[in-house]
């Protein structure tokens, strides 16, 4: 049967609380799924606990910058023979602290011709399976079927640890009957991320506003709240490529008070920092 808001094919009243109650029964059981500790670890560093790595100068000079691009300007420059630790990555730049405690950004070619505590040349591979397993940013796009409408979705999700993850996404539905936006706030929680091929169950809520394709009679357009429960799995790929492939259950509370219950399946891809 192909999606339509018009004509409802389940009848479920809810009441806001019953909406309150069906959500958070839902969240429990999936937060109960999380490897032991990892639950402490929601509110722990969310930077991990490796130590930061040193690294000598050896250019005659290396810059730092406000900020991860050559956009931002220099601030300050370490000279040869100094010492500075290397703090985080974002894409080929780093984050660096000097031996007088200052802060800033340097490029992966610069940092490439500094020397380890061991007097060796500093190797700084392309991203791996370990930094799947423990990125922060993530961004993506899906196509799948939505109860027989067509449907495309971009998502951006921010992990809070490696085992829990919040992700907002758009979509945009196409059927004969109607056009629809949606739009979702979900809490991923990912039981084994330390997998190549990773599970995850998901919850969330969200907004959809369906547009009528009618002639005879003028319908306006139409916003009603919705909620999903959603299972999936992301494999990776190689580099900072993923595979992801999910099924979610939505109910949408209709304004007309006929709720819908609505099957999704999706696949895409996604790219992860």
């Amino acid at each position: 049967m192909e999606f339509s808001l018009d004509q409802p094919d389940k009848d479920l009243p809810v009441t806001f609380a019953a909406r309150l109650r069906v959500f958070f029964s839902l969240l429990v059981p999936c937060l109960l799924l999380l490897p032991a500790g990892a639950s402490a670890g929601v509110f722990s560093s969310l930077f991990g606990n490796d130590q930061p790595m040193q690294v000598e100068v050896t250019d005659p000079y290396i810059e730092l910058h406000t900020g991860a691009g050559r956009g931002y300007p220099v601030f300050d420059v370490e000279e040869r023979g100094e010492w500075i630790e290397i703090l985080k990555r974002k894409t080929d730049w780093f984050k660096v602290r000097t031996g007088k405690g200052k802060q800033g950004w340097v490029a992966r070619k610069q940092l490439e011709k500094t020397l380890t505590p061991a007097g060796k040349k500093t190797e700084i591979r392309d991203a791996t399976f370990r930094e799947f397993s423990a990125h922060q940013v993530e961004f993506g796009a899906l196509g799948g079927d939505f109860e027989g409408a067509d449907e495309m979705t971009v998502y951006g999700a921010y992990f809070l640890t490696p085992n829990l993850s919040t992700e907002l996404s758009y979509s945009k539905l196409f059927s004969t009957t109607s056009d629809a936006n949606m739009f979702n706030i979900g809490v991923l929680i990912h039981p084994f991320p330390e997998w190549r091929i990773s599970p995850f169950f998901t919850v969330g809520t969200g907004l959809i506003r369906t547009h009528p394709k009618t002639t005879l009679v003028q319908e306006r357009d139409r916003d009603d709240q919705l909620a999903h429960v959603g299972i999936g799995v992301r494999a990776y790929l190689a580099r900072r490529f993923v595979f992801r492939a999910q099924y979610k259950n939505f109910i949408i509370f209709n304004s007309t008070d006929n709720n819908q219950e609505i099957n999704e399946w999706q696949a895409g891809l996604s790219v992860f920092f």
